[in-house]
């Protein structure tokens, strides 16, 4: 069995609430959700949130969208993946986050299929990066997770939930799949307010076109109209991670 889970809570430190702002006519989870239910190889679906209050909201929305939710730890994300996939009962884990609407199907497909026609631990698409920021995939096997759960100790490693995995290439065995093209420049997550007005842009220009547009069509449209690029172009990839590791050598 493959579960997703959608890690989301309401408290980011750049964009407070974002999981559930308005992605042109529905929350940002919710538009997360529905592209992982056009998967063809995810078997169940569940929404990991924390045990704040403000984060009752996260819960209330994946039972509208008929997907599992739980309730875990806000800092250590690593236990809350361990506990839902636990919990849910499952071999192997699609990690997924709420704040990617722009997540294509056939990306998380392409990555999963890799993962199981091969005798790998853990499969991404992000060891080395091509894909846009914000179509990241990252699939491993229960027992991988559960290793890093035991094991993991820096603040990186709990933090973030698989960096202990990639990291230890010695301990589990890795894959990548990369695109055709490295388009890994560019910025189709959200963790600030510019983040959020492209991503609105795509949907607005797409969205009225077909009901499910992914990778090729969001290329096609940025060639069309170039200066869709200009709204979120001075933001940095994986910002968070990085952070975890300066609060790492000041820990030590």
């Amino acid at each position: 069995m493959i579960t997703a889970i959608i890690q989301a809570r309401m408290g980011a430190t750049r964009l407070p609430g974002k999981v559930l702002m308005d992605v042109f006519g529905k929350p940002m989870l919710a538009r997360v959700i529905q592209r992982v239910k056009q998967t063809n190889t995810i078997d169940k679906i569940a929404v990991a949130t924390t045990e704040r209050a403000e984060d009752i909201r996260i819960l209330q929305l994946a039972s509208q969208y008929a997907v599992i939710g739980f309730v875990g730890s806000e800092d250590d994300v690593l236990d809350r993946y361990y506990q839902a996939a636990s919990h849910v009962g499952t071999d192997n884990i699609v990690r997924i986050t709420a704040d990617c609407p722009l997540i294509d199907p056939a990306v998380i497909d392409k990555v999963v299929q890799y993962f199981l026609d091969n005798s790998f631990d853990y499969v991404s698409n992000i060891h080395p990066p091509t894909y846009p920021d914000g179509l990241d995939v990252e699939v491993f096997s229960f027992d991988a997770l559960r290793k890093a759960w035991h094991e993991a100790q820096l603040r990186s490693e709990r933090e973030h939930v698989t960096p202990y995995i990639w990291k230890n290439s010695n301990l589990f065995n890795l894959g990548n799949v990369s695109g055709e093209a490295d388009l890994s420049q560019l910025r189709w997550t959200v963790d600030t307010k510019s983040d959020l007005d492209f991503v609105n842009e795509v949907y607005a220009w797409l969205e009225t076109k077909r009901s499910v547009f992914g990778l090729s069509e969001i290329m096609r449209l940025l060639k069309q109209e170039p200066s869709l690029l200009e709204i979120n172009k001075e933001q940095e990839r994986n910002e968070g991670y990085q952070k975890s590791l300066r609060e790492d050598q000041f820990s030590r």
